[in-house]
């Protein structure tokens, strides 16, 4: 061989730098990472899903309050005048169905009456004056509060007992 073919052939030899790699993507650790992603969505989901429950039955008690109320203004109406009239008898089951629906949820209706005022689950629309009741307690009730558990659904609306004055 000719000096000019093995000068050529060394050049042709000669390590060629190849232009640097891109480091490969590390698919298997993005998907460890996106299912545990995942997995603490799942534990989140599962741990708040009560919540919205519990916030659904809530809202849906709530808005039957009112229905309730006037159901049950009307009934007095029908019982003073009616008293064993079908209408009658069937509000009683309307009511009884009411009852048991609030009790299956978890609805309780308070009980104010005779008690020491609670600006927690009481408002306060007045003073009478009514024998028998100490002063700053509950002497009539104006609209009844519920309880969905222990929290207040709806507060009552109450009139307290004035103070005695000393004349």
């Amino acid at each position: 061989m000719n000096e000019d073919a093995k000068e050529t052939l060394d050049a042709d030899s000669a390590p060629v730098e190849e232009p640097a790699k891109a480091p490969e993507p590390d698919y298997y650790g993005q998907l460890l990472r996106l299912k545990a992603e995942f997995e603490n969505y799942r534990k989140r989901v599962d741990r708040e899903k009560p919540e919205w429950v519990k916030l659904g039955r809530a809202e849906v008690a709530a808005k039957l309050l009112p229905l309730y109320d006037l159901l049950k203004h009307a009934h007095k109406e029908v019982i003073g005048g009616h008293a064993d009239s079908p209408l009658a008898k069937g509000m009683e089951a309307i009511f009884k169905e009411y009852e048991k629906l609030f009790r299956e949820e978890g609805v309780t209706q308070m009980d104010p009456l005779g008690k020491p005022f609670d600006p927690h689950t009481q408002e306060a629309f007045g003073f009478v004056d009514k024998p028998g009741v100490e002063e700053g307690d509950v002497a009539d009730v104006l609209q009844a509060g519920f309880l969905l558990g222990d929290k207040v659904l709806r507060t009552a609306k109450v009139r307290l007992q004035q103070k005695k004055s000393n004349k």
